[in-house]
């Protein structure tokens, strides 16, 4: 492939450096891609298998910084994770080995990562002794007063200093009473899943009720209880907002992880922004997964979307069209919406979205401000933004600490020169791999498994 089609840093470099200038791309793309798996589905199933009857496996599971939270997490409260070799693209497989009940007198950092935050909080009280959660400074921020009270409302013992936030402490007895709890979860569906992934091993189970205006990502709570099923854990939903898990045990299990399609949505999309096709490989016929929900989405804005042969297929149109779009169920897909919108031959609103500005960092704020640096036009609207289609020009986007801004940042920069991301090495929060994986896109990727469709991906995860 000929230099004049893209240009880029080094991807080595740029991991060192942190600024990378986005690939531009000049021709239609052509490339195949294979994504690691699923962040949400690899999380619930190591604390699914921390409480389980026995060891599990999970088969390519992802390797990232949020992942390797959760297993440091587990591991301090004593939980076996041994990585053995499997036959994905991305690294090992693990093996897991429960302890009952779990050990206490730990400090467990979550990093960045929602889902530590939120899921080991509602097993700590499963330890004896005392299990201390804290964060990245970047992370203090994220809400988890809900989740506080609705510990301490089932029995977990925690001294949170009066802040009702990170760090805290949980002052474990090796079990955790359980009962009947009303919550609001209107700023992160986390809230709801860390309590039902917990709730089999209360000692009366769970009657879970949720109090709030609305409820974001319905389909990772629907992933939850579809994980809880298929380790013999039936949930039931009496009512909208409602869930009753009975105790009982968490049948072992050894689970494949699907890849994750919130991580393909960026792949997917620059077919719309380049042109040309971009396939992503083993794309699951069912899905509880948010990004699921791409394929409708990038139809509605004038992609061709096919699948064939356990790929997703994208193919570019004309034009993108802009449009009106609840993202309430997927919120994680805002950025990459938000990146194809900037280029859409009419203006696009995105709502019911205000719950993303809890992320890692308030993502309508942050997209804004980056898209009016590079002279692009978007307004904060209450529980969303509207984004106005204006010529673009290059100059530096911020990462905010955020992977999914610094994604966004790359499907800007293949069509608009000199767009330099300032910190790309936040994406391995979730895909180590993207610089790479990025680039081998850009120039026409192999089929994936071989090396130069990989490049440095093992030096990557290193």
């Amino acid at each position: 492939m000929s230099a004049e089609r893209y240009s880029h840093d080094s991807p080595r470099a740029a991991r060192r450096r942190g600024r990378w200038a986005a690939p531009t791309c000049e021709e239609p793309l052509k490339a195949t891609v294979t994504v690691p798996g699923s962040k949400s589905l690899t999380n619930r199933e190591l604390v699914l298998s921390a409480l389980a009857d026995g060891p599990s496996r999970l088969s390519s599971p992802l390797h990232s910084d949020d992942s390797a939270r959760m297993i440091e997490a587990l591991r301090a409260l004593g939980v076996g994770i041994e990585a053995v070799p499997g036959n994905g693209h991305f690294g090992d497989d693990l093996e897991i080995t429960p302890v009952w009940p779990l050990r206490g007198d730990t400090v467990v950092d979550c990093g960045q990562a929602g889902t530590v935050m939120r899921f080991v909080a509602g097993i700590a009280g499963f330890a004896r002794g005392d299990v201390t959660l804290t964060a990245h400074e970047s992370a203090l921020h994220r809400p988890m007063g809900a989740m506080i009270t609705a510990l301490r409302d089932v029995g977990v013992d925690i001294d949170d200093g009066g802040h009702w936030a990170l760090p805290f402490t949980v002052r474990g007895r090796g079990h955790t009473r359980g009962g009947e709890v009303t919550i609001d979860a209107s700023a992160s569906s986390q809230f709801v899943s860390g309590l039902l992934l917990a709730a089999a091993r209360y000692d009366v189970g769970l009657h879970l009720i949720h109090a709030g205006e609305r409820l974001p990502s319905q389909p990772h709570i629907d992933m939850t209880i579809e994980t809880l099923g298929h380790r013999g854990v039936h949930v039931e939903k009496p009512a909208p907002g409602e869930w009753v898990v009975p105790a009982g045990p968490l049948r072992a299990k050894d689970i494949a992880i699907e890849p994750d399609l919130s991580n393909a949505a960026p792949f997917l999309a620059a077919a719309m922004i380049a042109g040309g096709t971009v396939s992503v490989t083993g794309w699951p016929v069912h899905s509880t997964q948010p990004g699921a929900m791409l394929g409708d989405i990038l139809s509605l804005m004038g992609a061709r979307v096919t699948r064939r042969g356990g790929a997703m297929i994208v193919t570019g149109g004309a034009s993108i069209g802009g449009v009106d779009l609840d993202l309430s169920a997927a919120g994680e897909l805002t950025p990459t919406v938000f990146a194809l919108a900037a280029f859409a031959d009419a203006p696009t609103t995105l709502y019911g979205i205000g719950h993303i500005r809890g992320h890692e960092t308030d993502r309508i704020a942050a997209l804004i401000a980056e898209l009016r640096a590079l002279g692009g036009e978007a307004h904060e609207l209450e529980d969303g933004i509207r984004i106005v289609p204006q010529p673009l020009h290059g100059g530096t986007w911020h990462a905010h600490h955020d992977h999914r801004m610094a994604t966004t940042g790359a499907l800007i920069g293949l069509a608009v020169p000199g767009v330099e991301v300032d910190d790309i090495g936040t994406t391995a929060k979730t895909m180590p791999e993207f610089p790479e994986l990025w680039q081998a896109m850009v120039q026409g990727s192999p089929e994936p498994g071989t090396d130069a469709a990989h490049g440095d991906a093992e030096d990557a995860v290193a």
